[in-house]
């Protein structure tokens, strides 16, 4: 499937853009057309929704004298995000613009894009090539969000750019992980606690005398 859309893009004609543009835009429902340029290249919005397990760190600009400052925290899962792009924009780029967006500091390495695909009442998950273009895709797939949609989710385990990670990110994860460490911690030994005192009270209750 992928081979074959790269073959109908790199082949897609003048003629034929302008007629998938029209069709594209007579089924948009949200005002999110696209727009045609005489050069043949296109501009539209994608909407990628945010699935990321570690913690992003966030560049935030201080008035102090300490200047910029970098704070790692987890971005609530599941949040969408609309981007205005173009059809020459690649994967890489959209990927770089999320972060950008969002002050994000981390290295665009560490991320990937992936296309979600409804066929048949399966879902299929796809992670795309850096130099795909998403706008393309949006295109041929039509507007309906549940036919296709775009997820940004860090690369998996065994592909992670350790690497890629400055000191100070890696210092903040240890710092969060830590953090979350203890507070399981303190959780079991309250459910314990609880759990001990209802145990002395029953056995308080069946060797009483009486």
């Amino acid at each position: 499937d992928v081979q074959k859309e790269r073959e109908s893009h790199n082949y897609l004609t003048k003629e034929a853009t302008k007629e998938k543009v029209q069709m594209y835009n007579s089924d948009v429902t949200d005002k999110l057309k696209m727009t045609l340029n005489s050069s043949g290249v296109y501009t539209g919005f994608i909407k990628v929704q945010m699935e990321l397990c570690r913690p992003i760190t966030v560049r935030t600009t201080s008035l102090g004298k300490h200047g910029n400052k970098e704070t790692a925290f987890y971005l609530p899962n599941g949040y969408v995000n609309t981007l205005h792009i173009s059809s020459t924009n690649t994967v890489r780029e959209v990927i770089e613009a999320l972060l950008k967006k969002f002050l994000v500091a981390d290295n665009p390495a560490k991320f990937a894009l992936y296309k979600r695909c409804h066929k048949e009442d399966q879902v299929y998950m796809c992670k795309l090539s850096e130099m795909e273009h998403p706008l393309y895709l949006r295109l041929m797939a039509g507007p309906r969000t549940d036919m296709l949609s775009f997820v940004l989710r860090e690369h998996e385990t065994g592909e992670v750019l350790w690497e890629a990670f400055s000191l100070p990110e890696l210092q903040n994860f240890l710092r969060i992980l830590d953090k979350e460490e203890d507070e399981q911690l303190q959780n079991l030994r309250r459910r314990y606690a609880a759990y001990r005192n209802k145990l002395e009270e029953a056995l308080d209750g069946v060797w009483k005398p009486g």
